[in-house]
């Protein structure tokens, strides 16, 4: 459930015999790897663990086959601008995101000192050492020694996605997954469950509102920081800018770099609108050229709704005489504005 909405994915049970840890087990485990990384004494130590931990943070967040990153060649396959790892061939090959945090530990070892000697052989490991070590590791943890497996990461990576609301389809995407009859495996539907969901689903349908207006999607391209704020800049899908003003402290705790896709949402109440000339078009930042939908109006405010050529939906909260002044009507070319300071950001 969220925000008062039915969630599906939250429902499905995972059947017994699909052996898999959930995400908080994940991260425990990811938490036991890095406190034995850092427990090396020797630098030859050093080396080779942070290489099996980086090694199982590339497993653990992109659900690849074992094989496939032990093949790799970390210097053609990592674009770190992107925040992204290049993984299979041929049918099954694909762009897999992966989080800033884990890019960062990937990046010190593969172009710092440790990486030396190793350029495109970072993860050309003995599959039986990489073994027995991720065992070693899940029975450090306390966790059943089979369930620190490479193929357990895989399947929990699968289950993790469907948890989070991402279409099988995608999930079976970023795996690489040819068959659709192989990921269904990891969802059981309970009849009641079944049920439920439908009848909700059918009760939300019928009362859905248009809360997905003034919500942008891009990545930062420009941060810029003082002693207490930070200005975030980023560029939409459809060329747009946006710049959003938060507080540093919210910045490190976005973990928000250059790259880092974000959404952006503005409350309608903080919205402006104005009319636009014939052929005028906007290019200021925070402001967007759309064409008006719909005007509900009462005597005090007026509900202005509008929408991009790319399709985005805008929405503003004004006095009713403001838009009357301007005569703003269905159909006008406008500009939607809004103050920096009034953006709420999140991280996709």
């Amino acid at each position: 459930m969220k925000s008062g909405k039915l969630a599906p994915f939250k429902f499905f049970d995972v059947p017994e015999n699909i052996k898999h840890l959930d995400t908080r087990m994940l991260d425990y485990l990811e938490s036991g790897y890095r406190l034995w990384r850092d427990e090396a004494g020797r630098a030859d130590r050093l080396r080779s663990r942070t290489r099996v931990f980086c090694l199982f943070l590339t497993l653990r967040h992109t659900g690849a086959k074992l094989g496939e990153i032990l093949k790799m060649d970390e210097s053609k396959s990592f674009n770190f601008g992107r925040a992204t790892v290049l993984l299979g061939v041929g049918k099954n090959k694909r762009e897999v995101p992966l989080p800033q945090n884990v890019c960062r530990e990937l990046k010190a070892l593969i172009e710092g000192p440790m990486g030396m000697g190793l350029e495109g052989h970072i993860f050309h490991l003995d599959p039986g050492y990489v073994r027995r070590i991720f065992y070693d590791r899940a029975e450090a943890c306390n966790i059943p020694r089979e369930l620190g497996s490479p193929s357990v990461l895989r399947r929990s990576r699968a289950v993790e996605l469907l948890r989070n609301g991402v279409p099988l389809g995608v999930m079976r995407k970023v795996l690489g997954q040819s068959s659709a009859d192989l990921s269904a495996v990891y969802q059981d539907w309970p009849e009641g469950d079944v049920q439920n969901i439908v009848r909700r689903m059918a009760l939300e349908e019928s009362s859905l509102k248009t809360s997905a207006r003034n919500t942008f999607i891009g990545h930062v391209t420009q941060i810029r920081r003082d002693g207490i704020l930070a200005d975030v800049e980023f560029e939409t899908a459809e060329g747009s800018c946006i710049s959003s003003v938060i507080t540093l402290e919210s910045l490190y705790k976005l973990d928000l770099e250059v790259g880092v896709p974000v959404s952006a949402t503005i409350k309608a109440p903080l919205v402006a609108v104005r009319p636009l000339s014939e052929g005028q078009n906007s290019s200021a930042r925070n402001c967007i050229s759309a064409t008006v939908t719909e005007i509900k109006k009462t005597e005090i405010l007026a509900e202005v709704s509008g929408e991009t050529e790319s399709g985005t939906r805008l929405c503003a909260l004004v006095e009713s005489w403001s838009i009357e002044e301007e005569g703003i009507k269905k159909g006008n070319k406008v500009e939607f504005s809004f103050k920096a300071l009034s953006i709420v950001l999140h991280v996709v």
